[in-house]
């Protein structure tokens, strides 16, 4: 990010999560079920689009088992 861009969390958190997800060679799908979460809020979720509660991001966590510094977008 150039000094002239604003700062996207959604975005970078989106994105962070679905590097996390493809690593683990997690569908969108198996995601979903694990986090009893409807995947299409999980897709909206990865796009950036929308924010999320905070009991959904620890179920996120969770069920990825990764440290917050991989799943939180740079400061």
């Amino acid at each position: 990010m150039n000094s002239t861009e604003e700062p996207r969390p959604l975005a970078d958190f989106g994105r962070n999560l679905r590097r996390l997800r493809v690593s683990r060679a997690l569908t969108q799908e198996r995601l979903s079920e694990s986090i009893d979460l409807n995947i299409r809020t999980l897709q909206r979720i990865e796009a950036g689009q929308i924010n999320i509660l905070l009991s959904t991001l620890l179920r996120i966590q969770e069920s990825l088992k990764c440290d917050w510094d991989e799943l939180m977008p740079p400061k």
